[in-house]
């Protein structure tokens, strides 16, 4: 059994607790989820649903807009459509949701006789129909498909003002169609509007983050278990995603990489994750999957077989520091563009580059979603978001990568984690 030594705190590692989670399933977690098939593990309750249709039509009133569209075709940066009707698109696969601003919504995707349309009826509210189109990106020919078949209901409705929701996750033979097709329409861009609403999380959507929280801690707890010397990267990750798998979590993203003590260790992918660990290793891993019911935190880690060099701490503390600095500024009606400032001014006291990707950011249904701690979010923190906060520092050999969920509050960002903020030593 291995030993965690968390810098001056050892802690032996006798038993974890992977406790199965229980409630939030149909028909457990709450009755007004008003579905219950032994098909559906996890599910927002009907009661969270509403209140979201609510308030995009109440904004939908705002534009004077008589409907909406909304797509996807993956979870990890396709969280609209789940947001609307709990179920998501995977896999490439296209989903697309009309949200009319007088009745119940239509779902299209892809399909077509003999097979029934998806998703399936019994996983729905607020639904009134499924339209199945046999049309795939990877086909060109079929790129008219979809776009006709909704200009042809938008006819029927003879709706005039069209709301598009996150265009970038639209095709431009699909958007180009819509327009080409329905020439008297006004198309209007109604992103901004959802993400104000989707940003800010109910005690229902916390319910859901709280458990993918909860699932990456145990991840953490998990590893002195799984990291040992003659263990492939590629192990190592078929045990994370059997554990992350049996407990809820969804969809398996994550990066681990290795190296001896003193050489570089950081984000890669999947197809470059072939290394072998052994003593004298330091070993990284980004754990950024969701949880039951499909809201997703991110956790970010590096544990050494031996003792991590000066230059590794150094770095790390650095990222620390930032991180606390980010979550104490991260204030309710403060600007991500100002806290950006600060934190690059902080960076450059200590004779680092200023950030130049994306040092903080929201979670929900989306793996990346806003408000983003960059210069050009226009939208301003509010109470009760979900923000992952993860500052990278590096050198030539080096990589320090610190990054939790944080809840803002009204003084600030409360850590989520419980997870020790620190380089982990494992002792064999």
């Amino acid at each position: 059994m291995a030993a965690i030594m968390f810098l001056g705190t050892k802690i032996i590692v006798a038993a974890i607790n992977f406790k199965k989670f229980k409630g939030g399933k149909r028909g457990k977690m709450d009755k007004s989820c008003g579905i219950k098939h032994e098909r559906i593990r996890y599910s927002i309750p009907t009661r969270e649903l509403e209140r979201r249709w609510n308030a995009v039509r109440e904004a939908m009133k705002t534009k004077d807009l008589d409907i909406i569209i909304v797509q996807n075709n993956n979870q990890w940066l396709g969280g609209y459509v789940r947001w609307f009707t709990d179920v998501s698109a995977q896999h490439g696969y296209p989903m697309t949701v009309l949200f009319p601003a007088d009745e119940e919504m239509t779902i299209i995707s892809h399909g077509n006789k003999p097979l029934p349309p998806a998703p399936p009826a019994y996983a729905l509210r607020g639904v009134k129909e499924r339209i199945p189109v046999p049309y795939m990106r990877t086909l060109n020919f079929t790129d008219h498909m979809e776009a006709e078949e909704i200009a042809g209901i938008l006819k029927k409705r003879n709706d005039k003002r069209v709301g598009i929701v996150s265009p970038a996750n639209m095709p431009y033979p699909f958007l180009a169609g819509l327009k080409e097709r329905l020439p008297e329409v006004k198309f209007v861009d109604f992103t901004d509007e959802v993400d104000e609403i989707k940003a800010v999380k109910s005690e229902d959507e916390w319910v859901f983050i709280n458990k993918a929280i909860a699932l990456q801690d145990k991840i953490c707890a998990a590893m002195p278990t799984i990291i040992r010397p003659g263990i492939y990267e590629y192990e190592v990750r078929q045990r994370i995603v059997n554990i992350l798998e049996e407990h809820g979590g969804e969809e398996q993203l994550f990066s681990i990489s290795s190296g001896p003590i003193g050489t570089f260790a950081g984000h890669t992918w999947v197809q470059f994750q072939n290394r072998r660990i052994e003593m004298g290793d330091v070993f990284f891993a980004m754990i950024e999957v969701n949880g039951p019911g499909g809201m997703y935190g991110e956790f970010g880690r590096t544990w050494c077989l031996g003792e991590p060099n000066k230059e590794l701490l150094k770095c790390w503390d650095i990222a620390l520091e930032g991180a606390k600095l980010i979550a104490k500024l991260s204030k309710p009606g403060t600007k991500c563009a100002d806290i950006l400032d600060a934190y690059n001014n902080f960076l450059a006291e200590k004779g680092l580059p200023p950030e130049g990707r994306l040092v903080a950011h929201g979670q929900g249904y989306d793996l990346v979603e806003r408000p983003a701690y960059r210069p050009e979010e226009k939208m301003v923190l509010k109470e009760d978001m979900n923000i992952a906060i993860h500052p990278t520092i590096m050198d030539e050999n080096n990589y320090a990568f610190c990054c939790d969920n944080y809840r803002i509050r009204k003084d600030g960002a409360e850590l989520l984690h419980k997870s020790p903020q620190e380089i982990i030593v494992l002792e064999y």
